[in-house]
């Protein structure tokens, strides 16, 4: 079930699924002042909910979020992140038999994990060629 956003995470939502990479909260907040979010703590606010949604991800490493790319993914309790460190461009999949591993080695080691994300920076195809 979808749920239902306000102005301001439809806003936020629709400027991440625009974009052609990561945006940081600040240039969020910079892309849609003329929509009417004046402060930080706006986007901020629609950034929490939609996480919470699954809708965005938040990559750590860049202190940036993207738009979810599998609305399904949620379903897996492991997401990665291959970010290109030339054009900035993110592709987000997740990999069963990674996520076996690292559920076995949690489990071995009496560990409780909550989430698992994972981050792979280097050159995409096309900036390779």
């Amino acid at each position: 079930m979808t749920p239902t956003l306000t102005k301001n995470q439809n806003l936020v939502l629709g400027a991440l699924e625009k974009a052609e990479g990561p945006l940081s909260a600040y240039t969020i907040l910079d892309t849609l002042r003329d929509d009417g979010l004046r402060a930080p703590l706006q986007v901020y606010r629609a950034l929490d909910k939609l996480l919470v949604y699954g809708l965005v991800h938040r990559l750590e490493s860049l202190n940036a979020f993207v738009a979810c790319a599998h609305p399904h993914c949620h379903a897996s309790s492991m997401m990665a992140f291959a970010i290109c460190e030339k054009c900035g461009s993110v592709s987000e999949f997740s990999d069963e038999g990674v996520e076996e591993r690292l559920t076995g080695w949690a489990r071995d080691n009496r560990f409780k994990s909550s989430k698992t994300t994972i981050e792979i920076k280097g050159v995409c195809m096309a900036c390779a060629a």
